[in-house]
């Protein structure tokens, strides 16, 4: 959205996106918009943006026939608690549909499950109070860290969604998996390939999720 207190500004930038002669009316026409609130993944760390999970997930859509604008918010390294720290200046006003894409990092760093599960609730809380719709994105913890843990870790995604009555998608790396061919180097990071397989299993829980959307 244009910045109506540096309007030269402003107006470059939409020059530079295609977007300056287009009414209002028209740019609504472009799409309901989803924010992709997560970390590394979505910020599509190690991939061009083209690849990168943002603008797939946008292609994805476009292939099941839903008008869209995908935006990325996702920062490197970040926590449940980093994204329900800065959700309310990284999601804009517009955005109809939030993917929470969160999760990795605290399995990553072995958080207490009970914290992740809060600072979900704390997210989906202020999503709703927004007025936007969500999609929660699940990760699968590996039963190397105890099965336990791996247990009680995947189970708080699919108890916040449905105590807030969102949508989930139950394993953000779905068809990924460990698959070295599907991989960046790191053996972490989905390379082109692998988000590709990522956003046509999202696509259509996305594309639902809008559909529910005014």
């Amino acid at each position: 959205m244009a910045d109506t207190r540096f309007p030269e500004i402003s107006r470059r930038l939409l020059i530079a996106a295609g977007l300056a002669a287009l009414p209002a009316q028209a740019l609504a026409a472009r799409g309901k918009v989803v924010t992709l609130l997560g970390d590394s993944i979505t910020a599509g760390l190690g991939l061009p943006g083209r690849d990168a999970l943002p603008n797939q997930l946008h292609l994805a859509l476009e292939k099941l026939g839903v008008a869209n604008i995908v935006r990325g918010a996702g920062v490197s390294g970040d926590t449940t608690a980093g994204g329900a720290a800065r959700m309310d200046f990284s999601i804009r006003p517009d955005t109809a549909v939030v993917v929470v894409a969160l999760g990795g990092n605290d399995l990553l760093q072995g958080l207490d499950t009970r914290t992740t599960r809060a600072n979900l609730d704390r997210i989906l809380t202020r999503l709703k109070a927004r007025r936007m719709g969500a999609v929660i994105a699940g990760i699968h913890a590996p039963p190397e860290l105890g099965r336990g843990y791996a247990r009680d870790f995947d189970a708080v995604f699919a108890n916040v969604a449905r105590t807030h009555g969102v949508a989930l998608y139950p394993d953000l790396l779905a068809g990924v998996g460990r698959n070295p061919a599907l991989k960046q180097a790191d053996g972490i990071h989905p390379n082109a390939r692998g988000v590709q397989i990522i956003c046509r299993g999202l696509a259509p829980v996305v594309a639902k999720a809008l559909s529910t959307r005014p």
